[in-house]
C-alpha cells in the first residue's frame, strides 16, 4: 500500500497543480515557460558565486591545507571530544556538500558504518547545511550582498549541531 501511494503521490501532486491552474483559468503552458525563463536568469546570476566557492574548496583540499588544520585542531578537538577522523567532515560540511560526502566515504570505507566515528559522520551529515553554498546561491540570486547576520546565525548552529550531536553519539554508542 505505502509503495503504491510513494509511486503515485508525484503524478498525483502534478495533476492537482494542473487543475487546480486550470480551474483559476492560468495560462499552465505559458506560466511554466515563464518560471523556466526566471530559472535561467536565476541560474546565471548565481554561477559566480558557485565558481568562486568551487574553486575555492579545490584550492583548499588540493593545497593540503585540510590536513594543515586538522593537524592545528587536533589537540582543541581531543579535548572537547571531537574525534580527529571527523574533522575533515567538520571543516567541509559548511562549504561543500560534495567535499564532506567525500570526507564521509573515506570514513566510511575505513571505519565502517558501524563504528562510533561512522555513526557520528552519519549523523553529522544528515543534520548539517552547506552553510556557504546555499547563502551564496539563494542570496546571490536575489542580489542580496550583506548576509553577515545570516551567516553568523547559521555557523553558531553549525557549531551547536556538532556538540549536540557528539553528546548523543556519545550516550547512545
Amino acid at each position: 500500500m505505502l509503495e503504491i501511494i510513494s509511486i503515485a503521490i508525484v503524478p498525483f501532486m502534478v495533476g492537482g497543480i494542473l487543475l487546480h491552474g486550470y480551474i483559476k483559468g492560468v495560462d499552465i503552458y505559458e506560466a511554466f515557460i515563464e518560471g523556466a525563463q526566471e530559472g535561467i536568469k536565476s541560474s546565471i546570476k548565481i554561477m559566480p558565486y558557485l565558481i568562486a566557492i568551487f574553486i575555492a574548496i579545490g584550492i583548499f583540499r588540493g593545497s593540503k591545507a585540510l590536513d594543515l588544520f586538522i593537524n592545528l585542531l587536533s589537540p582543541i578537538t581531543n579535548f572537547v571530544g571531537v574525534p580527529k577522523e571527523v574533522i575533515p567532515l567538520v571543516i567541509l560540511r559548511p562549504i561543500s556538500g560534495s567535499g564532506a560526502l567525500g570526507a564521509v566515504k573515506d570514513i566510511m570505507s575505513f571505519y565502517g558504518p558501524d563504528s562510533f566515528v561512522g555513526v557520528l559522520a552519519s549523523i553529522m551529515m544528515g543534520s548539517s547545511e552547506t552553510i556557504f553554498y546555499t547563502t551564496a546561491v539563494y542570496f546571490g540570486s536575489i542580489g542580496i550582498e550583506d548576509y553577515r547576520h545570516t551567516l553568523k546565525a547559521a555557523l553558531l548552529s553549525y557549531l551547536i549541531s556538532i556538540f549536540i550531536t557528539i553528546f548523543i553519539c556519545g550516550v547512545l554508542y
